[in-house]
């Protein structure tokens, strides 16, 4: 899908919104909240018989982690590999966006075909476990997701959005947002890391070293690139660059998926009580594991 056709489907997907309640948008399938109005349930379902492919290059990101900023370095990494220019116009790779007939295209579509998603690892498709594609997964500290998703909400006409600030950490807190608890996720895609066709990495990482990032990447996924071209890829790539470029991407949602990709903006949000539930939660779930050594807690959120 080019740019000029995403843009035009959010268009039509933001007049859908306006007809509806906010409680509306959302729905609970298999026990997990999706927004309505891009991901309905027919399109959960034509997942269950999705065909991954051992070469696709998948990633994996809970939302507000980073994801719209890594869709767009992956397709710079493919198209330096392939030796064409960058297409920074398609729509975001999620399966779950994609319906019936957009798994069908998906099937058509040449090698390697890039695939993103914010499914809980458990609800993945069986077929990318079975033929072991390589997944990038992208955390970002859970203080910053948070504040990120409150607004990405608030901002985003076809999703739910949240009256108050306080509200929506609660609903957060409690895994009652889009595609579920952000800790349920993490510990699962912790169990994992052993796994040699899962490469987790995090956001504030790949802020302070993006050139680092970018060979690591390109490595797992079995790419080599000249030491000229990670730097190209790191210049074009800076989350700013890619702000400035989302409205041929993005179209008029440019400005919404990405805001300030700012490490440490939760100090302007958190009180001091939200705070210590949150460094609780991080305690309880994550401390001692190895995806909460990689999110260095205690440097971005303390």
């Amino acid at each position: 899908m080019t740019g000029n056709n995403f843009a035009a489907m959010m268009k039509s997907k933001v007049e859908m919104a306006k007809q509806m309640s906010e409680e509306d948008k959302v729905f609970r399938y298999k026990g997990i909240l999706y927004p309505l109005i891009v991901c309905p349930e027919s399109h959960l379902k034509a997942l269950e018989g999705f065909k991954a492919r051992e070469d696709d290059v998948v990633l994996v990101a809970y939302p507000k982690c980073g994801f719209n900023w890594m869709v767009g370095v992956l397709r710079k990494i493919i198209s330096e590999v392939a030796g064409v220019k960058a297409d920074g116009n398609g729509a975001p790779p999620l399966i779950e966006f994609m319906g019936p007939e957009g798994v069908q295209a998906a099937e058509q579509a040449p090698a390697p075909r890039l695939l993103g998603t914010h499914l809980h690892p458990d609800n993945i498709p069986a077929s990318f476990y079975q033929t072991k594609a390589k997944m990038l997964v992208i955390f970002r500290n859970p203080k910053d997701t948070a504040v990120s998703f409150f607004h990405f909400n608030n901002n985003n006409p076809v999703l739910q959005s949240e009256p108050s600030w306080d509200t929506f950490f609660s609903k957060f807190m409690s895994g009652d947002v889009p595609w579920g608890s952000y800790f349920d996720h993490a510990l699962s895609w912790d169990k994992k890391m052993d796994d040699p066709n899962v490469m987790v990495v995090t956001f504030e990482e790949l802020k302070k070293e993006l050139a680092q990032g970018i060979r690591q990447i390109s490595s797992f996924f079995g790419f080599q690139l000249t030491e000229a071209q990670v730097q190209q890829i790191e210049h074009d790539s800076t989350f700013s660059a890619m702000r400035s470029s989302a409205t041929a991407s993005h179209g008029n949602m440019g400005n919404v998926f990405f805001r300030k990709g700012e490490v440490g903006d939760w100090k302007n949000h958190f009180s001091p009580e939200q705070s210590r539930e949150m460094d609780e939660a991080f305690n309880k779930h994550l401390a001692g594991t190895r995806l909460g050594a990689k999110l260095d807690y205690q440097l971005h959120c303390q």
